[in-house]
């Protein structure tokens, strides 16, 4: 039994080996794009919305709400961002239901890319929201003794995204797989809704983890209190 999909190879082609990981991450991509453009090609005001599109727009306005909620404030560039991370996620772990199907998020790869891209896109947020140097001083706060300290906050928040991520869509596979090996005929229902299950609350908690980072490096910096005068 492979652990990870990184083992699993698919096709070699021009003496490169595609394993499950990539294979299956194009697979995700595909279905979104091709989702969306289907969806979105009639995206015009005299053009009543289908329920497909309806679906979408409900679940794009729950992720808005979510993001405006954790950042106190509207944040459009932050939906983009945040929405495609649960989208991705959700639909790699939702996509564990279909017999054969290697979730890419059970791969560490795949979670250490989505970890950097958190990694790079809290600085990038941040420098757009309050410049390089008003960004570069949240490193100092409250004082220039907790630099080194601050740094090493900003990439362990990373190791533990990306290990939360892998650590449970990892272990969900393994359990499922060593329980249908038991019971081949009950466990399969029981473990597709539990992964169900499992693959969106996963979803949610990297994106909202993802959108309280990024949110705390865009904050406008908290106002210091005057010294009250004494009037005695």
């Amino acid at each position: 039994m492979n652990l990870s999909p990184d083992q699993t190879i698919i096709f070699a082609a021009w003496g490169i080996a595609i394993n499950a990981t990539v294979f299956f991450t194009w697979i995700v991509m595909g279905i979104l794009g091709l989702a969306s453009f289907l969806i979105t090609r009639n995206l015009r005001p005299d053009v009543p919305p289908n329920r497909w599109r309806t679906m979408l727009e409900v679940i794009v306005q729950r992720i808005q709400g979510q993001i405006e909620e954790i950042a106190q404030g509207p944040s459009r560039y932050l939906l983009y961002y945040a929405g495609t991370l649960f989208l991705f996620v959700a639909m790699s772990n939702l996509l564990l239901v279909v017999p054969g199907f290697q979730p890419p998020t059970a791969s560490l790869s795949t979670t250490t890319a989505l970890a950097l891209s958190v990694l790079i896109a809290v600085p990038i947020f941040g420098i757009t929201s309050r410049g390089i140097g008003g960004y570069l001083k949240t490193y100092l706060e409250p004082s220039f003794i907790m630099l080194p300290f601050n740094i090493i906050s900003e990439f362990s928040r990373g190791i533990s995204l990306a290990i939360r991520l892998y650590g449970n869509i990892m272990s969900g596979a393994v359990i499922a797989a060593i329980l249908l090996s038991v019971a081949p005929f009950f466990f399969p229902v029981v473990m597709d809704v539990l992964g169900l299950l499992t693959g969106m609350i996963q979803a949610y908690i990297f994106a909202v983890l993802a959108t309280v980072y990024i949110s705390s490096a865009t904050a406008p910096p908290s106002p210091q209190l005057e010294p009250q005068e004494d009037i005695s």
